[in-house]
């Protein structure tokens, strides 16, 4: 079983704090500092040019990718980090539209992360070969899934509800008709038991600075099922992704399986932070780490709906069809959580009316859930979020 008391106390989290939006930043890893402070240190301010070889900074990309791959049930060797979300969803896009060139309608949802949806547009606008980009509700994509579709592009967590699609069914339906899948695991990763292997994915994106807790702005990752992984054209052929980078050819080609999607430099102080961050994960078990995020999410749930009737549930309430967040519609929901943040209870806003709430049990546990409930009931049933200071919105919400 794992020991989920140990891994709270390897982060830092403010004290009087109970942090629920991991969802969207992770706090800090106790490790994290001195790590960094090596990386700056001992191999930048040391070796200068040197570390790319003596701290082994070039191979930091794919190393790194290995122990994400871990995490979400991928094979070793075929998850790459660097860059941002966006420009890996506009990688794999890129690649699964030009392996059907015959079909022209990217699938996705109105739950999709609207950056997904951007990118997919701008790739559209840019090839102007007549593709379409197809969104409908979350509940329609399996029916939706027809010998017209290219690729489906679909977040497995509903980052508003925490709505959780099933992707091994989901990719044998898009098999099934020949369309490829892509699965961004910005909500997944660090916070389900995901099995991209097992399930078939062709391609998956995602982050590491929400449950994996890299920090702000940590890289993002690519996976490319091996399937793929030598046929897949990188649309963004930058060239740490050449074969031979060194070589510094005027032309280009493709280096061999994931390394293909590497695009420039590797943020190396971004990656050592990250690195710090998965240490934390090395002795938990990605199913004990579900059945604990079910088990807390579904304490905070009924809590909430029993202290505070004025809050209405957004998220599922079968905790096997969501992801690791609980989510209430209300209708000044900004003022209310700006409220919850004043008295040391951190959750985030999501337009037009979801108040937010993320569980990650590396550190939380149920004592922190009932504290914050308390804090809840305090707030809502005091209508002590009307105040205007609470009314006045932050450029980030």
């Amino acid at each position: 079983m794992t020991d989920f008391a140990a891994t709270k106390a390897l982060f830092h989290i403010p004290d009087g704090m109970i942090y629920l939006d991991g969802n969207s930043l992770g706090p800090l890893p106790k490790a994290a500092p001195a790590r960094v402070a090596k990386a700056m240190t001992e191999e930048w301010g040391e070796m200068l040019i040197t570390g790319w070889n003596k701290a082994g900074w070039m191979a930091k990309a794919t190393e790194v990718g290995d122990r994400v791959a871990k995490l979400i049930g991928a094979e070793a060797g075929h998850v790459v980090m660097g860059d941002t979300l966006s420009i890996k969803v506009y990688q794999a896009l890129a690649s699964a539209l030009e392996m059907r060139p015959e079909r022209k309608v990217i699938l996705s949802d109105s739950g999709n992360f609207p950056s997904d949806l951007y990118m997919a547009e701008g790739l559209i606008k840019s090839l102007d070969q007549g593709h379409e980009l197809r969104i409908v509700a979350p509940e329609e994509v399996e029916a939706n899934i027809t010998e017209e579709v290219a690729v489906t592009l679909i977040t497995e967590v509903d980052y508003r509800t925490g709505r959780l699609h099933d992707m091994k069914a989901l990719t044998q339906k898009a098999h099934s008709v020949g369309a490829l899948t892509i699965w961004d695991l910005a909500h997944t990763a660090g916070a389900t038991d995901v099995k991209l292997s097992e399930a078939g994915a062709d391609f998956a994106v995602g982050c590491t600075y929400k449950y994996l807790n890299g920090g702000p702005g940590a890289p993002a990752f690519i996976y490319v099922a091996p399937k793929h992984a030598e046929e897949v054209r990188p649309a963004l052929s930058g060239w740490l992704g050449h074969e031979a980078p060194f070589a510094f050819d005027l032309g280009y080609r493709a280096g061999a399986g994931i390394e293909r999607m590497r695009v420039g430099t590797p943020p190396i102080l971004a990656l050592a932070s990250l690195e710090a961050a998965l240490d934390a994960w090395d002795d938990v078990d990605m199913s004990d780490l579900r059945a604990r995020s079910q088990a807390l999410t579904q304490l905070f749930l009924e809590e909430v709906e029993r202290r505070c009737p004025m809050l209405a549930l957004a998220s599922p309430r079968d905790p096997a069809a969501r992801g690791s967040q609980i989510s209430f519609a209300f209708e000044e929901g900004y003022a209310a959580m700006q409220a919850l943040i004043a008295r040391g209870v951190i959750g985030d806003f999501r337009a037009p009316n979801i108040m937010r709430f993320g569980f990650t049990p590396l550190f939380i546990d149920e004592g922190d859930v009932l504290r914050a409930c308390d804090v809840i009931e305090e707030v809502m049933a005091g209508k002590l979020w009307d105040k205007p200071e609470y009314h006045a919105r932050a450029a980030v919400t």
